[in-house]
């Protein structure tokens, strides 16, 4: 117990931490606790009884007040929840005994609500899903809750699911009739919380009000540009999910942040602007205020019009929020009923994600508010007397008139994550895995004893800025659709839904997951109710399921094989019970991805964790999918198929305050500030939480700081150390180290936020009721046949309900409730615990002689029969094998990459993401390119090979390589090194088993201007430091010196090292999985499936070679043909010859005009990279991308043109410009799409104190049956852009238009997407470099569309004067006044085919 900084005379008094709801305060004399209550003080004797202190008068009037409070009903019975537990001292019992007796018997006067008038009524806890609602009811008198489970949308018999659950409760436990027709009684209720997917739904389905957006002028457009990446990088439609307002006004108003500029460069124009402190400390200059007359005509015909919700977001509103109030009170004024300022729901620096945010709260709230309206009308007056609570994203309950839209996404998860970690996670025991698997989806999370959150997730196409739990959603669920695909098995992401649904549900729909586990006899149709078929009385389809399953083996898996299998040797051939096990598998594959996530790439080992699973499918996979995670234990909560509901019965009401701040830890009066604003904030969640009926101990208040290194983007939430404020420092040096591997012991710390949580907390879970344990089991339901990896095997079922604590169940067996069934697989053991919940013991497979096998091979059963066979690692490919490690290897590429994201340092590769990683076989063939950036996809093989010849005879274990060159080392351009480091295996020789890369894009290396991009280059010794090659760690000793020799002329010096180490670190990241999975199978099949899933892609490509030439008419030996321009009049041409009969291509450059004294020039392994890449996109398939993509394909590049350079040609537009619109040829001789901005719009600005360099978005070309997407980067790149706010904050730069250049997308059937306007202002003497295309050539239209509006490089004068605005050109490199400003109009995308009728109008997509 703690001192209580206040004293009475003669008496200390002490806070109990968490257990009780009182000061405890002990006579001096004595020892003995005293209890205030409505008796006054009194001392707990030690036997029990209750003396009263006659020394009342020594007691001061403000402890006199406490002493009259009666401890609330509500905390009278959590004490005793707590006491329960075991968690009360002994010598508190009998004062808990007392305050029971006397204080709560008395009625409640301070518990309030309706804690106050029913503190033992019904206690109902419901998950609204989007198919199944479930209701966890705890009901007065009763041990046991009573569960429902019923259908979330059922018109025809009841109009809302929660409502009409707790109408069959109540009906069901009081006996008394609650007819469908009438409101409902409330007057039994004590409580109702609910998680729902109201607001997910919405959001998915794009459903919710319809809003405007209110965004400061220039930034119409910014939140459909966003962070400018796309997606998918092969998507040539460039798919988005739209925006969710339907309305742009822009407010004419600006502030800006007040930089402390050397004297006499500040800008004219921002002397005399009034100044003021923002909310943050910073100074905030106020250009102008908004101009409300003119905005409320705008405001009045929107409301008119039919728009119900306005999102105020204006740029800088997180410090200086008045603008965004007064505009939002002009907007109620008007008569909008949902306003939502950026300010109001999280105030975070970054305007995108705020925007974002604002927006979905907006949108969704009203859907929330008329979705409790309507529950609330089916109940009497009441209902306003009970308490009403739903459950939020971060995993804490609100009260229903405080939820809102933004906090809302993830409330249904939400309520699982509670109910495993309360119930499956024990103190000082293990961690935790939460795998909830459902219909369309599975939900994976971790729980080691904390919350795990994020303050920053994207759901549908929408980035939430908000604290929200950690939770990872993949697209593999019940009904997830499968498919074959030349080779491969592959599952989802297309989800078959509740309607058709899969075949067995008798509606015409397709084969899923939950077809296959119906036919493998892991459903049990006969525990099934009969509601399906066209009039819903038939039971699930056994027989149509496995007449689809073999129409899939007739017509598509068995001719793929004869058609492709060597001559002479037999075809491959399935059984229908194969196949459907293989598509399991390959699902399990996919969600065990998300877990690897969550474990290996954060330091932890999967395998120590148990499994927690729970939904309504998870109990089907749940030993498949631990196994292959070599965890050893699964959990399953006896309420497992409801447990969301159960953890919204558990969960505690939380209410969070965060404001911004602009701070930096340990400077003069930091300490002090954050000390006050921490106090107020609590102050306030204090308020809101005692409101509730809460107080201190069960009240409490956890308070952080966001920090982040100065210079950098990655901010860390780091919670109050128990040293103190002052401890914060080393509480973020340790936090940053464990999440990123360093610290930067130079640079300061700064504050970002100020936070504040606060929980009211529940009681715990009541104890289940225990049994006597019986070892006797009761006989089985039924015993049927079930498939497993051995084949078919006699298989008990049990019915859930008929097992005792003790009983214990080898597998396999099935166990069946109502509503879900558990696998128990083969090899392992079921133990029913005392409190009815499942434990099982998860073995290892056991091969066919009886050894133990894991990895992707010990998926196949060994004793599968002959003629169906297990893979051989050097015969031809297995299908389900084909996939599963198709799955690893990307899975390995893809943790590569976030361990390189996580530990690198500078803006490149951390924060615009300018990096790819990848695996390459023992000859250095890729294997696996996680999609990252495109114009690294093929060089990255060269560059491989190049270092292996040139070290041979001298790679040990232990060594990394260093490369750039783009002419000797497969290089792209300078600045992007690449690490290469060669894996050794033990026994495995002296050769490298495998090889790991990775390659980021550094900000300088040297050379002619500051970010080694000079546009004017006409050398390569021009772009910075060349390395042919380097051992950059020698049998592992980093070689520091000899890098700093060779980068000695960087500009920054210290990040090229820190991100080398980074690719290091990346690089052994990728050896450790790689030497892992080997472990798990054997090096003969690692090596095996490399080069099958190298062959599929061939076999991909080459299948798309083939549809093409008959599709276009070619013949045997067709030929396509396509040529176009560069600005400076060089020309690339290509003519590609098709041999129809091998599905192979010659891709030849002839004509393509010399290499050029510019730095236009594009390396080899460049022009290889871009038609890797269109090879890929155009097969328009998921497949994993490997250099057999390349294997059909010859080339003819002429020594010295300009795709093919000499040694010493400068190439760094080449890499950024040339390389796009190579693209754009590829795609123009195959027809695919109009040309796409051709362009990466590359900046560079910055002096001797700083650098910054980015990309810039335009427009995608449109094609045969898309309209091209607006404001996105195409082909060969995908960098994010610096948000607006961000950019303003750490440059001396004002950020005057982000917004999209309307009518530049050329016209067409179809429309190319526009381009961009970005607008900068340089608040002092600046260098400044433009590198870019499409300057006078327009981006071509296709089959009959216009082309794209061609880009332009404007100067502004400063200030706006007098002076000329001139036009840069395509590449210029100038050094601006104070105020002058840059404004680059990015190229639209071409049109696809002849315009119906002339175009009028603007092009912006929504």
């Amino acid at each position: 117990y703690e001192l209580c900084s206040h004293r009475v005379a003669g008496m200390l008094t002490l806070q109990a931490p968490e257990d009780i709801d009182r000061h405890i305060t002990l006579d001096v004399a004595t020892g003995q606790p005293v209890v205030i209550d409505a008796l006054g003080p009194v001392v707990v004797n030690s036997d029990g009884t209750l003396s009263r202190i006659t020394n009342w008068e020594r007691m001061e009037e403000s402890e006199r007040n406490v002493a009259k409070r009666r401890i609330s009903k509500r905390n009278v019975e959590r004490l005793r929840a707590f006491r329960d537990k075991g968690e009360l001292k002994q010598s508190l019992v009998s004062a808990l005994a007392a305050a029971s007796s006397d204080g709560a018997a008395s009625g409640d006067a301070g518990g309030g609500g309706a804690e106050g008038r029913n503190a033992s009524g019904f206690r109902f806890s419901i998950d609204r899903g989007g198919t199944f609602t479930d209701v966890y009811a705890l009901c007065p008198g009763e041990a046991v809750p009573r569960c429902v489970k019923l259908l979330s949308v059922d018109p025809a018999n009841y109009p809302d699911a929660p409502r009409e659950g707790i109408r069959r409760v109540l009906e069901a436990a009081t006996g008394v009739p609650h007819p469908r027709g009438e409101r409902l009684n409330s007057s039994r209720i004590e409580w109702i919380r609910m998680g729902t997917t109201v607001a997910t739904n919405a959001l998915l389905e794009r459903d919710g009000a319809r809003t405007a957006l209110l965004v400061s002028k220039g930034f119409a457009d910014v939140l459909h540009i966003g962070s400018q990446a796309r997606p998918d990088i092969f998507d040539l439609r460039v798919r988005c999910p739209g925006v969710l307002y339907e309305a742009v006004v822009e407010v004419d108003e600006r502030v800006v942040l007040a930089k402390s500029e050397p004297p006499g460069e500040e800008s004219a124009a921002r002397r005399g602007l009034r100044r003021v402190r923002g909310e943050t400390g910073e100074q905030v200059l106020i250009e102008r205020e908004p101009d409300l007359d003119a905005l409320r005509g705008k405001l009045a015909a929107l409301r008119a019009s039919g728009v119900e919700a306005v999102a105020v977001v204006l740029m800088h509103a997180y410090t200086y929020r008045q603008h965004e109030e007064a505009v939002a009170a002009l907007a109620r004024e008007v008569g909008f009923a949902q306003v939502t300022t950026s300010s109001s729901t999280l105030p975070m620096v970054k305007l995108v994600p705020r925007g974002y945010t604002a927006t979905a709260d907006a949108y969704l709230t009203p859907h929330i508010k008329a979705y409790l309206a309507s529950f609330v009308a089916g109940f009497d007056d009441d209902i306003s007397k009970v308490e009403i609570s739903f459950m939020q994203s971060d995993g804490g309950l609100a009260p229903a008139d405080s939820f809102c839209g933004f906090r809302a996404v993830l409330s249904g998860p939400a309520g699982g994550y509670i109910g495993y970690a309360k119930t499956a996670h024990t103190p000082g025991g293990p961690p935790v895995i939460g795998f909830d698997m459902g219909g369309t989806s599975t939900d994976v999370s971790r729980y080691a004893g904390s919350v795990e959150q994020v303050f920053e997730a994207r759901l549908a196409g929408v980035t939430i800025q908000a604290p929200q739990l950690d939770i990872k959603t993949v697209a593999a669920g019940g009904g997830s659709r499968f498919f074959f695909r030349e080779g491969r098995l592959a599952v989802g992401p297309q989800s078959v839904r509740a309607h058709p649904g899969p075949v067995c549900y008798r509606k015409g729909g397709q084969l899923a997951t939950t077809d296959a586990n119906l036919l493998l006899g892991r459903i049990r149709p006969e525990h099934f109710p009969r509601i399906f078929g066209p009039g819903e009385d038939q039971p699930l389809d056994v027989e149509g399921t496995r007449a689809a399953f073999e129409a899939m083996l007739s017509g598509e898996v068995h001719p793929f094989y004869e058609a492709t299998s060597p001559a002479g040797a037999p075809p491959r051939r399935m059984s229908v019970e194969q196949l459907a096990h293989g598509f399991l598998e390959v699902a399990n594959e996919a969600m065990c991805r998300p877990i690897r996530e969550m474990t290996q790439m954060r330091g932890h080992d999967a395998a120590a964790h148990v499994l927690a699973s729970f939904g309504g499918a998870g109990g089907q996979h749940a030993c498949a999918v631990a196994r292959s995670l070599g965890m050893t234990r699964v959990y399953v909560h006896r309420h497992a198929s409801i447990l969301s509901a159960v953890g919204i019965a558990l969960a505690d009401v939380v209410v969070e305050k965060q404001e911004a701040a602009a701070l930096t830890l340990g400077e003069p009066g930091a300490a002090e500030r954050v000390s006050v604003r921490h106090a107020a904030l609590a102050a306030a969640v204090e308020e809101q939480l005692a409101a509730q009926g809460f107080a201190p101990p069960l009240l409490r208040t956890d308070r952080f700081l966001n920090l982040r290194y100065a210079g950098t983007d990655t901010a860390i939430m780091v919670s109050e150390p128990a040293a103190g404020g002052g401890a914060y420092a080393a509480a973020f040096e340790a936090q940053h180290r464990r999440e990123f591997g360093f610290t930067f012991a130079e640079r300061p710390v700064l504050i970002d936020d100020i936070r504040v949580r606060g929980t009211g907390l529940s009681p715990p879970a009541p104890a289940a009721p225990t049994a006597a344990a019986s070892g006797a089991l009761p006989p089985p339901t039924s015993v049927g046949r079930t498939y497993f990896e051995s084949g078919w095997e006699e298989t008990p079922s049990y019915s859930l309900q008929s097992l005792a604590p003790g009983n214990v169940l080898e597998g396999p067996a099935l166990l069946l409730d109502d509503i879900s069934t558990v696998v128990v697989e083969p090899n392992c053991t079921a133990t029913v615990t005392a409190t009815g919940h499942l434990e099982i013991l998860v073995r290892p497979r056991k091969g066919a002689r009886g050894e133990t096998r894991t990895g992707p091979e010990a998926q196949r059963g060994a004793e599968a029969a002959p003629a169906e066979g297990a893979p051989s690692p050097s015969g031809d490919a297995d299908p389900v094998q084909l996939s599963l490690y198709s799955h690893r290897f990307m899975g390995i590429a893809e943790q590569m990459g976030r361990t390189l994201q996580r530990t690198s340092v500078s803006t490149n590769i951390k924060e615009r993401l300018d990096f790819s990683c990848a695996l390459f076989d023992a000859s250095g063939g890729l294997v696996a390119n996680a999609p990252h950036i495109p114009v690294h996809l093929g060089a990255m093989q060269d560059a491989v090979q190049l270092q292996q010849r040139r070290w041979e005879g001298d790679i040990n274990a232990g060594d990394v390589f260093l490369s750039n060159c783009p002419h000797t080392a497969g290089g792209s351009h300078l600045p992007d090194l690449t690490v290469i480091t060669p894996a050794f295996l033990p026994g495995d020789g002296e050769a490298p088993a495998f090889w790991v890369a990775s390659r980021g894009h550094h900000a300088d290396i040297g050379g002619a201007t500051p970010g080694s991009m000079p546009p004017f280059s006409h050398s390569l010794s021009e772009e910075g430091a060349r390395i042919v090659g380097f051992r950059l760690v020698s049998r592992g000793v980093l070689q520091e010196e000899g890098v700093r020799s060779i980068l000695a002329k960087s500009r920054n010096l210290a990040d090229n090292l820190s991100d080398l180490k980074a690719q290091v670190a990346a690089n052994e990241m990728g050896l450790r999985l790689l030497a892992s999975l080997a472990a798990e199978s054997s090096l003969a099949a690692v090596r095996s499936y490399m080069h099958h899933i190298q062959a599929n892609a061939e076999a991909t490509v080459r299948a798309m070679l083939r549809a093409f030439a008959a599709r276009a008419g070619l013949g045997a030996n067709g030929v396509c043909t396509a040529a176009d321009q560069l600005d400076d009049g060089s020309e690339i041409r290509l003519a590609v010859t098709i041999d129809a009969a091998a599905g192979s291509a010659t891709f030849d450059f002839s004509g393509t005009s010399p290499q050029s004294y510019s730095n236009l020039n594009a390396p080899r392994a460049v022009t290889y990279s871009a038609v890797i890449y269109s090879l890929r996109a155009l097969c328009d398939t998921d497949m994993p991308l490997n250099q057999g993509c390349l294997a059909p394909v010859t080339f003819v590049l002429p020594e010295g043109c300009l795709l093919n350079p000499g040694e010493t040609a400068a190439v760094v537009g080449g890499n950024v410009l040339t390389s796009q619109r190579v693209v754009d040829v590829v795609l123009k001789a195959f027809g695919a799409c109009a040309a796409s901005q051709g362009c990466m719009n590359n900046l560079t600005f910055g002096d001797e104190t700083y650098g910054y360099y980015e990309t810039i978005a335009g427009g995608a070309g449109a094609g045969p049956d898309w309209d091209g997407r607006s404001g996105v980067h195409t082909h060969m790149t995908n960098t994010r852009i610096t948000d607006p706010e961000v950019l303003e904050r750490r440059y001396p730069v004002v950020l005057r238009t982000f917004s999209l250049r309307a009518h530049s997308g050329g016209g067409g059937a179809h429309r190319g997407g526009d381009g961009v306007v970005r607008e900068i202002e340089f608040l002092r003497p600046t260098d400044v470099s433009i590198l870019s295309e499409r300057r006078a050539v327009p981006p071509y239209g296709l089959a009959g569309g216009e082309p794209g509006v061609r880009g332009q490089n404007l100067l502004l004068p400063a200030g706006g004067g007098a002076g000329p605005t001139v036009s840069l050109g395509g590449k210029a490199f100038v050094r601006v006044e104070a105020g002058a400003r840059l404004r680059v109009l990015s190229p639209g995308g071409g049109g696809y085919g002849a315009p119906a009728e002339a175009y009028s109008g603007g092009s912006r997509a929504k």
